[in-house]
């Protein structure tokens, strides 16, 4: 039989395992895998795996629970078993499993959760669908993916941000970093507001750490805006941080200005005279 029919490759045999016994089943007989936590795949990814499959044939088996007389389930590897059906092939070779529904669940959660290309979200809500619909505790959560408690918890902790917070970490407008960070802050606003400070000015995780331990006891008010246009010249960190001083010492929000030279001017608000006088006593009392 031809490699490219039977889709085995070169050399699967002998890769394999003697233990590790797999049959080929016809793809026409192989159901997708009703709880495969990824419901998007990137059809370039999946043309490119096709190619290589057409080449060199299945390097490793998809895994399958069997329903009934030649009906099978897919309980793990969705991007292989698509990629041949692109391909061309007739039959993969497979590993038939008995698994319940539950089980089901956990192998494909587990292998979701090792894939290299899922963004900090996706993984979180894996271990979370893994914890609680698995009924697992996040030590064996820990045991069942190979990764450490600590870092099962940061990844839970992360959906407790803002759902634009979360957005913004799914589309990588600030890192894993920034929002272990963010976490820190007192409030979701304060939360929402840093974020977009971060994603306006290019902060550093260092200096969002160092942001939110001078404003762990008071609001984060936002400084940058909702411009169609990006700020070309972005505020240093240092200047951001003394503006905020400055606005909650005088309990309004001061405003900064600056050129590439360092010239600037700085806007101070106040509604009547008697404001401006207070305003003056503040600086006044504070020389």
């Amino acid at each position: 039989m031809n490699k490219k029919q039977n889709g085995l490759g070169k050399g699967l045999g002998a890769i394999l395992p003697i233990a590790e016994k797999f049959v080929e089943i016809p793809l026409s007989n192989i159901q997708a895998n009703p709880f495969q936590p990824r419901k998007k795949f990137n059809q370039q990814a999946l043309e490119e795996l096709a190619s290589s499959i057409k080449e060199l044939g299945i390097i490793q088996p998809i895994t399958v629970r069997k329903l009934g007389f030649e009906k099978y389930q897919l309980i793990s590897g969705e991007r292989r078993f698509r990629a041949s059906q692109v391909a061309g092939l007739i039959k993969i070779p497979a590993f038939v499993k008995v698994a319940d529904d539950k089980e089901m669940l956990e192998m494909a959660l587990v292998e979701n959760i090792q894939r290299i290309d899922l963004n900090p979200i996706e993984v979180a809500l894996s271990y979370k669908r893994l914890i609680e619909e698995c009924n697992l505790t996040q030590e064996e959560c820990s045991e069942r993916v190979g990764k450490n408690r600590t870092t099962i918890t940061n990844f839970l902790r992360i959906l407790k941000l803002p759902e634009q917070v979360q957005v913004g970490l799914q589309n990588q407008k600030i890192s894993m970093g920034h929002a272990r960070a963010l976490l820190s802050l007192k409030d979701k606003q304060s939360q929402i507001n840093l974020f977009h400070d971060i994603v306006e000015n290019g902060a550093s995780v260092r200096e969002v750490e160092q942001m939110v331990r001078d404003f762990a006891e008071t609001d984060y008010k936002r400084t940058s805006k909702d411009k169609k246009v990006r700020i070309v010249n972005p505020l240093p960190f240092d200047k951001q941080r003394k503006m905020h001083e400055l606005s909650n010492y005088l309990d309004r929000e001061v405003q900064l200005k600056t050129n590439k030279k360092g010239k600037g001017k700085l806007i101070i608000p106040f509604s009547s005279d008697e404001d401006f006088e207070e305003i003056l006593s503040l600086i006044k009392s504070n020389s």
